[in-house]
């Protein structure tokens, strides 16, 4: 800290007391989505050594390129929608699922969003079965910043392609 400079405070807004914990996209006006920015708590940028965060335009790329996408939030969000061809593995139920996992190639992981705790618990389950840090990329943004962004979703069960 700079000698006298006083130290800056950051406060987040206070919790609501009832959040909503995925964007809402606002069907009359194109464009726009509301989001709540009082629940969860910031996660990391980096969740362990080897493990690399991405973002957007590398998701894309991985997916175009065939990769796998994981994403770890419970099936009442996911019911809601999700990144097209992303698979839904809970973080309680990855170690359970390990076979269902490209074990060849980097898979991606995403949850809620830069402050949902879902993707980093999955991960740390995920390098405790063994999984090498190295097939594992992080995309942090996740749902929140993938819809902030216009990207598209799809509903669980569909297949966007068809």
């Amino acid at each position: 800290m700079r000698p006298g400079a006083e130290p800056v405070r950051l406060e987040r807004l206070a919790r609501r007391e009832s959040v909503q914990m995925t964007p809402t996209v606002l069907i009359d006006d194109p464009g726009r989505v509301l989001v709540d920015a009082t629940w969860g708590s910031i996660q990391p940028m980096t969740l362990a050594p080897a493990v690399r965060t991405i973002g957007e335009l590398e998701l894309i790329e991985h997916l175009r390129g065939g990769g796998q996408l994981i994403d770890t939030r419970a099936a009442r969000f996911v019911a809601a929608g999700t990144i097209p061809s992303a698979l839904a593995i809970a973080h309680t139920e990855i170690e359970a699922r390990l076979d269902e996992l490209d074990t060849l190639h980097p898979i991606v992981v995403f949850c809620n969003g830069p402050q949902c705790a879902a993707t980093p618990d999955a991960v740390r389950r995920l390098i405790a079965a063994g999984r090498p840090e190295e097939l594992i990329l992080y995309y942090r943004g996740g749902l929140h910043d993938w819809v902030t962004l216009g990207l598209p979703l799809t509903r669980a069960g569909t297949d966007p392609r068809a």
